[in-house]
């Protein structure tokens, strides 16, 4: 079993920044491909992709978050991270970590608000 802390979450005027981190238990987040998701306000069970790191490093993101947002990750501390840059009232929301493994089943985290409001 795989647990998933994400923390940095916050209140930020547009324009500011924030880096998320996500944290995972047991010696196998390397394995996984890890993305970043975002629940809207309003959008109950609806998470879109905001951004995922695969095991080789490569990187994909959302048209909404290329050129602001950078995905990384730290497989020593188990650590995945979103930093977050030139914030916008449209990404407001809950930000979930998810780790993804083709044979093996997703592990999501508790996920952490993000508010973006002057």
């Amino acid at each position: 079993q795989v647990q998933l802390v994400e923390s940095g979450g916050g209140l930020v005027p547009p324009g500011g920044s924030l880096r998320l981190s996500c944290v995972a238990s047991g010696r196998i987040f390397s394995i996984y491909d890890m993305g970043w998701y975002r629940q809207a306000p309003g959008k109950q069970r609806q998470r879109e992709l905001v951004a995922v790191i695969r095991t080789d490093g490569s990187t994909n993101y959302a048209d909404s978050s290329k050129g602001r947002f950078t995905i990384s990750r730290d497989n020593a501390k188990n650590t995945g991270y979103l930093q977050m840059n030139s914030l916008k009232l449209e990404d407001t929301g809950v930000y979930y970590c998810n780790l993804h493994h083709p044979s093996l089943v997703d592990y999501w985290g508790q996920g952490t608000q993000v508010t973006v409001s002057s």
